[in-house]
């Protein structure tokens, strides 16, 4: 159970969360917060030191939840194929997003790049975390006989993660989710060809 003081830091997360991959870490300021949340300046400090604190609060808490949105999807595949499929699902409409805004994590990467050294790395590690994961997915779904040796793991994931993660941005640009699905498409026939 949560103490008032932690439901008040969850609610302060929770309602800047959206702001900050609308607008960006440089785009949103403490005004910006303490009209969402209608707190007082005396309790947003009272929970972060500063804005840089609250940013790196508020990247965290994106991340997470969308790792963890993701890992709960694709684990509910039951083959290795079904995992990855589940994965590219989950991106199938680059518009109307777990996160209001689109992908919190390339939405972040793109401004913390040369501007967020802290956050960046949240960044970076989230992306090796998640290619890890989907490149062992390939390797089991290789050892247990669904994908045949030709597969490459590493490259086939880094693949599809670079053009799913392009896709979102370009789909959310032309506001059209039908790229992406074709995309999805394609990246699913890719992958049949090697289904043993």
């Amino acid at each position: 159970m949560l103490t008032k003081s932690e439901r008040t830091k969850q609610f302060i997360l929770d309602t800047a969360a959206p702001l900050y991959n609308e607008k960006g870490i440089a785009g949103v300021n403490i005004d910006d917060v303490l009209a969402a949340t209608k707190l007082t300046k005396g309790c947003l400090y009272g929970h972060f030191e500063n804005k840089d604190d609250l940013s790196v609060q508020v990247v965290d808490q994106m991340l997470k939840k969308v790792s963890e949105k993701m890992h709960m999807t694709v684990a509910k595949g039951k083959t290795a194929k079904a995992k990855i499929f589940a994965f590219m699902d989950f991106y199938k409409d680059p518009i109307e997003t777990y996160i209001s805004g689109g992908c919190p994590i390339f939405n972040t990467a793109v401004e913390a790049d040369d501007n967020y050294p802290v956050i960046k790395e949240k960044i970076a590690a989230t992306f090796r975390a998640g290619q890890e994961g989907l490149t062992n997915i390939l390797k089991s779904g290789i050892e247990n006989g669904e994908f045949s040796h030709d597969l490459d793991p590493a490259v086939f994931a880094f693949k599809m993660v670079a053009a799913v993660e392009g896709g979102i941005i370009m789909c959310r640009t032309m506001n059209t989710v039908k790229p992406m699905q074709s995309l999805i498409k394609n990246l699913k026939a890719e992958l049949e060809q090697y289904s043993k």
